[in-house]
């Protein structure tokens, strides 16, 4: 485990990979990556106007805030597109060889709904991906 990216939102599942990262971080004396992809929708509005840009920034700003008060200097990674399939270029195009992600826990009908990204990384990703509950 020598380079980590942390798939982060700001929710609780997120904070809870985030203090994994941080475990993994100081045991492996990794390099730390913190990505928060803006989703963009082909089709409608490019952009949710609940979901943009300003979110994305304070949310990487936050867990940012968090790396360093246990003294871990992370990379910031703020791009557009589908999160799971962004992630996994991430990981993949830059050799990050460990994902770490909080899953939502939804349920049957909202993951058909929605899409689960943790499980599409999950079964996707050619990095180990550590799924945080």
């Amino acid at each position: 485990m020598k380079k980590i990216l942390l798939a982060y939102d700001g929710g609780e599942p997120a904070r809870k990979a985030l203090e994994m990262t941080i475990t993994f971080a100081k045991s492996f004396g990794a390099e730390v990556a913190v990505v928060s992809v803006v989703p963009v929708h082909p089709g409608r509005a490019p952009v949710d106007p609940w979901d943009d840009r300003t979110v994305h920034a304070e949310e990487l700003l936050e867990a940012r805030k968090m790396l360093r008060d246990e003294g871990i200097e992370a990379t910031l990674i703020e791009p557009g597109g589908d999160p799971a399939k962004t992630i996994e270029r991430i990981a993949d195009e830059r050799g990050y060889d460990t994902i770490v992600i909080g899953c939502r826990g939804l349920g049957a009908v909202a993951r058909t709904l929605q899409g689960s990204v943790s499980e599409h990384v999950a079964a996707n990703a050619r990095a180990t991906v550590v799924i945080a509950r």
